[in-house]
């Protein structure tokens, strides 16, 4: 590593669209901290990155758990450097209709998407203030616009967008810009899960899916990816406070 190399954190980076991330942001130049619940759920990401010649460490963190951010954080800087970049991936479903949906349902998602999201931020926003520089990513959702069994994740997802908005306002002056992404469909564990609770075939959920995207076609890990890497840039500096839909149409 040189002295010069930014180190990005990527929270939920075992797999899916947090995997993908922080495999693009290694081939980007960064050294990255794989943040999951557990340290061994990053080896296969650590792994890619590594092969590919990049640097990078797992970390294993509760995001929703103030001491073990803030400890997970400073192992990063201790290890790799002061954090450039954060991406607030780490996300769980909890999917009912309301009338099903419990005090731990709604809790659990809450703690983990937002709680998650304010702790890590948090967290590396000292580092970056003394840099006078970093930029803050948060993964967002089309679900924060409605969405049928989803009201803890919609609610959740909506939060963290006005989060973004406020983090853009009070960071900025320090160089430090926020944004988040929101995608729309895309093929991961947690969509086959949510096809598994409705009953339906994987397949004909994405094909049912793709029929009603304009571009006719789910989306990857890699479509997401893309444009945190863009965010996450250097030249996304006069980028802040906006809410990007990765959804292949308007708004999803």
């Amino acid at each position: 590593m040189t002295d010069s190399q930014q180190v990005a954190i990527v929270t939920g980076a075992a797999r899916g669209i947090g995997a993908a991330t922080a495999v693009r942001l290694a081939a980007d130049g960064f050294a990255v901290a794989a943040v999951d619940l557990a340290e061994e759920n990053c080896a296969d990401t650590v792994a890619a990155i590594s092969k590919a010649g990049g640097r990078a460490i797992a970390v294993g963190a509760d995001v929703s758990d103030s001491a073990a951010v803030d400890a997970a954080v400073a192992h990063v800087a201790a290890t790799l450097g002061a954090p450039a970049a954060l991406v607030n991936n780490a996300g769980v479903l909890r999917d009912n209709l309301l009338f099903k949906m419990t005090d731990s349902d709604w809790d659990t998602v809450m703690s983990v998407h937002l709680r998650g999201a304010f702790l890590c931020s948090r967290a590396v926003q000292k580092y970056m203030v003394e840099q006078k520089y970093g930029r803050i990513v948060s993964l967002s959702s089309t679900s924060a616009l409605g969405n049928r069994g989803q009201a803890n994740y919609a609610a959740a997802k909506a939060g963290l967008q006005g989060f973004t908005k406020t983090l853009a306002i009070e960071l900025g002056p320090f160089g430090i810009t926020a944004n988040a992404v929101a995608p729309g469909f895309i093929v991961t564990e947690m969509t086959a899960a949510t096809a598994a609770r409705v009953g339906v075939d994987f397949e004909a959920f994405q094909a049912a899916r793709a029929a009603e995207t304009p571009v006719r076609r789910v989306g990857t890990p890699a479509d997401v990816a893309h444009a945190i890497s863009f965010l996450a840039s250097e030249g996304a500096g006069f980028v802040t406070g906006q809410v990007i839909y990765v959804a292949g149409g308007p708004r999803g």
